[in-house]
């Protein structure tokens, strides 16, 4: 799958508009960027909301949010996150993305992948 420039600053500016969205608590607009299949699944934000703040801290109201590379999912464009806590833990986040007919982008999933710490 070939991804423009134009794609990866779109993809980029959805998760920015979905992290912010959690950060204001506005989770209707932070539904509406889940791919129609999540929001199929939860079937309405406040569903939605509530998985959020039960499974993804981090995401919900991250202390600081750093984008890295963007790569494939099951075919799917992933943008990869570090991203750091509250607490200070820090966090690799991988968001899949989803094009829609419209060619709007739109969030598929979001998992973690542990970052090893080097022994000190």
């Amino acid at each position: 799958m070939y991804i423009t420039e134009l794609d990866k600053a779109e993809i980029r500016q959805t998760i920015e508009k979905q992290l912010t969205a959690f950060q204001k608590d506005d989770f209707i607009a932070a539904f509406s960027l889940a791919s129609p299949a999540i929001q199929k699944q939860f079937g309405n934000w406040a569903s939605f909301k509530q998985m959020v703040k039960n499974n993804y801290g981090v995401v919900y109201s991250p202390r600081s949010v750093m984008f890295r590379e963007l790569t494939l999912v099951d075919n799917f464009p992933a943008q990869n996150l570090i991203l750091m806590d509250k607490d200070g833990e820090i966090v690799k986040a991988t968001y899949v993305m989803q094009q829609q007919q419209d060619h709007t982008w739109r969030v598929h999933g979001c998992f973690f992948v542990p970052i090893e710490k080097s022994p000190n």
